[in-house]
């Protein structure tokens, strides 16, 4: 049923138990899954060289969630496909979900944003009201 999953993971615990279920939906299902993380940069960067930075800073931040992800997915003997991005997260997760073709979008139901949550709304609501596949929200 869901050939292809792609997990949206900020790092949070809420975000690696999102990747737990996802993980055993994919087993289940013999599944392809891409595991996505998204440094967020200002939207719009003065120069070029702003944005190699945020992607350089962003594979180093998101260097230990990589590692636990794939520990994960090797005890569950599972391939994970990583993507590690700089931009926003709301429009580049919903973008790959997009272009891989995603059968599955799995998120957790909170990230490290409580303060942008508040004021603007939640990204999790945002990302489902935005995606084209099913969209999964753990708690």
């Amino acid at each position: 049923m869901f050939n292809r999953i792609v997990h949206a993971n900020d790092g949070s615990e809420p975000a690696f138990h999102a990747l737990s279920l996802a993980l055993a939906i994919a087993k289940q299902n013999q599944s392809e899954i891409h595991m996505v993380s998204v440094e967020e940069i200002d939207y719009m960067p003065e120069f070029i060289e702003e944005v190699r930075e945020e992607i350089g800073a962003a594979a180093r931040r998101f260097h230990k969630v990589l590692q636990r992800a794939r520990a994960m997915a090797e005890r569950s003997q599972i391939k994970l496909h990583t993507h590690v991005l700089a931009g926003h997260p709301v429009r580049d997760i919903v973008e790959l979900a997009d272009e891989l073709d995603a059968d599955l979008l799995i998120i957790g139901s909170k990230g490290h944003s409580m303060v942008y949550d508040r004021l603007i709304g939640s990204r999790a609501n945002r990302i489902m009201q935005l995606a084209r596949c099913p969209v999964l929200i753990v708690k």
